[in-house]
């Protein structure tokens, strides 16, 4: 995991290395990896570079300290994708949308359906921002913070599949089941997305066992790595360990496990005998050629 010690002693190089790639390989580094309530790994996102473009997907309450830790601020990340509304995903926007505005001076740019950032920012996002200041006489609306980039509808996908592009990067964003935990499928659930990379990194966000969805995908990409939520208890509203051990052999020999307790330790040879290619790690870049 992430030596606090080591990044601070390096923390201009770090962040140099983190937002560019000086080759046309992907690379991807969770900036925290746990649970919504962890105390040691901060909250599950990704910083997605290739080449000199960079997308952060999420950005939860911890997510500002945790940049810190690597020599950034919010305001050295200008694009991210948003998942879904808990605050573990989504907490730290305030700070980036009030830094930008008033000390950085610029937008960031969001990547998110059209529909869901009317919801985003009607029911959590517009009680902290929007009454800063008024504009030609109105409050701040989401396009005085925000610019975007709007999601395009795969034709004939279920899933509610639709992708975008920010440069060099691909995302196709899905639908996944995730809240509530009475939900029998992705259709009658809350908004909630997973991402596919450039056609072939798979990054579920969070989501309940769900062995359709990753059949959907399988089908549709070449998938080469996956990265996907893991509770390491069963029941509520994410997969756990013991249901994911359930996934074919193939699956799970490029599955990465992500969003989990601060107990993960004692989970690590469990999951290595179950067949998966192990936790990820805080700070620890993976790169594809």
């Amino acid at each position: 995991m992430m030596n606090e010690s080591s990044v601070k002693q390096n923390k201009p190089d770090i962040a140099k290395q983190l937002l560019v790639r000086n080759d046309s390989s992907l690379s991807i580094t969770f900036i925290g990896t746990g649970s919504a309530f962890t105390k040691k790994f901060y909250q599950n996102n990704a910083l997605v570079v290739k080449g000199a473009d960079h997308v952060l997907i999420d950005c939860g309450t911890r997510t500002p300290e945790a940049l810190a830790m690597l020599g950034l601020s919010v305001t050295d990340v200008h694009n991210y994708l948003i998942t879904h509304s808990h605050a573990d995903h989504i907490g730290g926007l305030e700070e980036v949308m009030l830094l930008n505005r008033y000390v950085a001076r610029q937008k960031p740019t969001m990547i998110a359906p059209q529909a869901y950032r009317r919801f985003l920012w009607k029911h959590s996002l517009k009680g902290g921002a929007s009454y800063n200041e008024r504009v030609d006489g109105k409050f701040l609306r989401f396009d005085d913070l925000w610019n975007v980039i709007d999601t395009v509808p795969v034709a004939g996908a279920d899933r509610e599949l639709c992708e975008a592009r920010l440069g060099s990067i691909k995302f196709a964003m899905f639908r996944t089941k995730h809240i509530p935990d009475s939900a029998p499928s992705w259709r009658s659930s809350s908004p909630s997305y997973g991402v596919m990379i450039d056609d072939r990194i798979l990054f579920t966000s969070d989501t309940r066992y769900d062995p359709e969805l990753l059949e959907f995908l399988d089908d549709r990409y070449a998938i080469e790595a996956i990265f996907h939520d893991c509770q390491l208890y069963t029941g509520g509203v994410h997969a756990s360990l013991d249901e994911l051990a359930g996934l074919p052999a193939a699956i799970k020999a490029k599955t990465r496990l992500m969003h989990f307790g601060d107990a993960v330790e004692n989970h690590v040879e469990k999951a290595a005998a179950q067949g998966f290619k192990g936790f990820v790690r805080q700070g620890e870049p993976y790169i594809f050629p």
